[in-house]
């Protein structure tokens, strides 16, 4: 019997970056550097078991799209029907991947893992990042038991509901707020703290059928985030409205908390039809609902997240 095969798939990012300078870690260009030369940098890969690749975008993550999110939500999901593909790793730029980590897992729900993988310095730097998390990726993918969509950076695994990008420069940029990191990848080999996350293969399949009929971008129900500060006004939300958008998610204040005006714009626009959604732009926490809440709260997930999760709603 063949070993089972671990697909890598490339998407661009800082991962794939140059710069004109190796000591620039700033200033480079993304997504220049095809996902073949990534993994051929890279020979220890090979010692585990066969890789293959597969260059399915190349772009920033900050320009991520609805046509990516599809291509790579119906690859992955043929590639987890085949017997042989024991996981998959896909190569990621770190603005966005947080949201991508959590399309996937809402879509796809998959049983074996799927990891994203990044960096925070360029293919061109001094000393750059990338090379040692596709290696932790890669033994992350390989792991027995291993399934759900996670991301692995720096050495340590974060699941797709937790994962946040919580500095801008660091490597380690990447945390799992309250909840903690599913484990860590030290040597090759994974130390956990907690259970993977868990498949619903039923939602998944609906969720991929919704996703290949789409035609274009266009054809995504537009749901778009808001958000609540001192003097907050509901501008915004009427604004949006008057431009036919299907559902709103609110990044609350506290636990949930709306300044009256904004509050009162978006029961406006949730009585019109507009979905509306809290959830809370603190780091940490998510909002508890009380008895008699008028909007209800996106279950645990961040804004990007739960306006990922409304956009899946509004599909079916």
């Amino acid at each position: 019997m063949k070993p089972q095969k671990i697909v890598i798939l490339g998407t661009g990012g800082t991962i794939a970056g140059r710069a004109a300078a190796a000591s620039d870690n700033i200033g480079y260009t993304a997504a220049q550097v095809g996902i073949d030369q990534l993994v051929a940098d890279i020979p220890a890969l090979a010692e585990g078991g066969p890789v293959t690749t597969e260059q399915l975008a190349q772009i920033d993550s900050k320009d991520m799209s609805f046509a990516v999110w599809t291509q790579l939500a119906l690859r992955v999901s043929e590639l987890l029907a085949q017997p042989e593909v024991q996981g998959i790793v896909i190569t990621h730029g770190t603005d966005t991947l947080e949201e991508t980590a959590w399309f996937l897992q809402a879509a796809c729900s998959p049983a074996k893992p799927v990891v994203l993988t990044c960096a925070m310095r360029p293919a061109s730097a001094l000393v750059p990042d990338g090379p040692q998390n596709v290696l932790d990726a890669v033994a992350v993918a390989r792991h027995a038991g291993a399934q759900g969509v996670v991301a692995v950076c720096a050495g340590t695994i974060h699941g797709a509901h937790d994962v946040q990008k919580v500095h801008t420069y660091q490597l380690n940029a990447f945390g799992s707020g309250d909840a903690g990191p599913i484990g860590y990848v030290e040597e090759g080999r994974l130390r956990l703290l907690r259970n993977w996350p868990l498949a619903k293969a039923e939602r998944a399949q609906e969720a991929i059928k919704k996703i290949a009929d789409l035609g274009n971008e266009g054809d995504w129900p537009r749901v778009e985030i808001v958000m609540n500060y001192a003097g907050a006004s509901g501008a915004m939300v009427e604004a949006l409205q008057a431009q036919g958008v299907r559902g709103l998610v609110v990044a609350t204040t506290g636990n949930g908390t709306l300044h009256h005006a904004l509050e009162a714009a978006l029961l406006k626009a949730q009585a019109a039809g507009v979905r509306v959604v809290r959830a809370t732009r603190c780091l940490n926490g998510q909002v508890l609902a009380k008895p008699g809440d008028a909007i209800p709260d996106s279950q645990g997930l961040s804004p990007v997240k739960a306006r990922v999760a409304l956009m899946l709603d509004l599909l079916s």
